[in-house]
């Protein structure tokens, strides 16, 4: 019983860590790898935050609007140097990682006898549920407003956007702020629900952020009644399910990474081809229903 709750806690955690993924990589057909630096810089600003005595709520907030500068760093990169998408999350995650050091001041920071979001009366299950609940319900609702429309539209067809008037710059800049505030949020709670922050703590989240998304996609799709978000986080509780199944099975600590893979492995060979965007469609019909979106928004 313990290990199924353990498995729902830590599934919902990075759920929403695997809805900020999905925001770059299946909105934006961007693949962000600065991800593995958000994730622990969210968990490093909370940590030093919450030492200083900050109200972990705060301190939460605090990592999501740190993570979007961190995302803003990466579009700037990319709209205004020029820099090609996958080189300037690189160079971002590179960074992160000294910027976290200097931020926590030592690769680890216990959080042992700090007062957290789970330091109330609640289960630390029901608190968890409550974030993923309000960034799915969020980032739904966000995608039903007209520059929601126009985010979806750009990663669809963005040069018909451009055509439209409207800077496809500005809103990629949105989306990977956006996804990388949501990223750095799961830190923040990864790091006050296991009790410490570690640098390291990042190395591979977009890998296994992505592993979360195929997994949801593939067993969910043909439920049209699901939505994207709620399949994100239902792949995020199998996949966190499967890793634990593997632990049990006698599978040491060390070989997680492997078995990442193979779980991104079996996925892609059960959906078929996989595309990390909506399929394309530059008929007529969809391009009128972008023009219409992009001229209500002007």
């Amino acid at each position: 019983m313990s290990l199924l709750l353990s498995v729902f806690e830590q599934g919902l955690i990075f759920a929403i860590v695997s809805i900020g993924v999905y925001i770059t990589y299946k909105i934006l057909d961007f693949p962000d790898l600065s991800v593995d630096g958000t994730f622990p810089l969210g968990a490093a600003v909370t940590s030093v935050l919450l030492l200083n005595g900050t109200n972990p709520f705060l301190a939460s907030l605090a990592a999501f609007v740190t993570g979007c500068i961190g995302g803003a760093v990466t579009g700037f990169l990319h709209v205004k140097l020029k820099i090609t998408n996958l080189l300037c999350g690189i160079l971002v995650m590179i960074a992160l990682y000294s910027i976290n050091l200097r931020i926590m001041t030592k690769s680890n920071i216990p959080l042992f006898g700090e007062s957290t979001v789970f330091s109330t009366s609640l289960m630390p299950l029901v608190i968890i549920g409550i974030f993923v609940v309000l960034v799915k319900i969020g980032l739904d609702l966000f995608l039903k407003t007209k520059l929601g429309f126009i985010l979806i539209a750009t990663g669809n067809n963005e040069q018909l956007v451009t055509m439209l008037g409207v800077n496809k710059n500005s809103i990629k800049m949105l989306g990977l702020m956006l996804s990388n505030g949501i990223v750095a949020l799961g830190g923040a709670l990864m790091a006050q629900y296991q009790g410490f922050s570690d640098v390291g703590m990042g190395s591979g989240i977009v890998v296994m952020g992505l592993a979360a998304v195929i997994m949801g996609e593939a067993l969910f799709k043909r439920m049209s009644f699901i939505k994207a978000t709620t399949m994100v986080t239902l792949g995020s509780i199998l996949y966190k399910g499967a890793i634990a199944i593997a632990l049990q099975l006698g599978l040491a600590a060390t070989d997680l990474k492997l078995i990442t893979a193979v779980i991104v492995v079996i996925a892609l060979s059960f959906k078929g081809n996989f595309s990390l965007k909506p399929k394309k469609n530059y008929g007529g019909e969809a391009n009128a229903k972008i023009r219409k979106l992009v001229q209500d928004v002007q």
